[in-house]
């Protein structure tokens, strides 16, 4: 009898970080619903309850919540600067980081847990911000965090929420190259 080879693979060990959900997209509208919520909930609560640029310490000489304005980007990036059509450049700003999220969200395998986690936060974040700027005209911020005489900018739940996401991204990124294929 001739022995025939068989063709042999070498095993492939994966590391799985999370468990990849049976049903992503409903994970994801769940997760985008409650940050969107969330944030609403909040920035309504302080619109209600403290006056423009009041504050309630709530940790002190590290953390007050302050209701504040901003007319700018992110972290207040563009606030100050006062420009005609202010207000359709960050709408086309926000427009398109849509298309952008909306595009790589396309790219991205059901098993790729961190990066859809990641963007469905920017996007929410992105969402709670936007109705911000359509409904009020700009977006309130709160959170303010500071040491001594140095405060960070006051942000919200959307802006953590983006940077979260942002950094689940990053880390999703970093950690593929430990499962990119091996030339032989």
């Amino acid at each position: 009898m001739d022995h025939v080879d068989q063709p042999t693979t070498a095993s492939k060990t994966t590391i799985t970080l999370v468990r990849t959900p049976s049903r992503p997209y409903a994970q994801t509208l769940w997760l985008g619903g409650a940050v969107v919520a969330l944030d609403q909930a909040t920035k309504a609560l302080v619109r209600w309850r403290l006056d423009l640029h009041d504050s309630v310490n709530v940790i002190p000489g590290l953390l007050d919540i302050t209701h504040v304005r901003n007319t700018g980007a992110a972290f207040g990036i563009l606030n100050a600067a006062d420009f005609p059509f202010k207000s359709a450049v960050m709408l086309a700003i926000a427009l398109a980081a849509f298309a952008a999220i909306a595009y790589f969200s396309t790219r991205l395998a059901v098993h790729e847990v961190l990066a859809r986690a990641g963007l469905t936060l920017v996007f929410a974040g992105a969402v709670g911000n936007l109705i911000d700027r359509a409904t009020v005209g700009y977006v309130t911020d709160f959170v303010d965090v500071y040491w001594r005489e140095w405060h960070f900018w006051a942000f919200n739940v959307a802006d953590a929420a983006i940077t979260v996401g942002a950094a689940l991204v990053i880390l999703d990124l970093l950690l593929a190259g430990r499962h990119a294929p091996r030339p032989v």
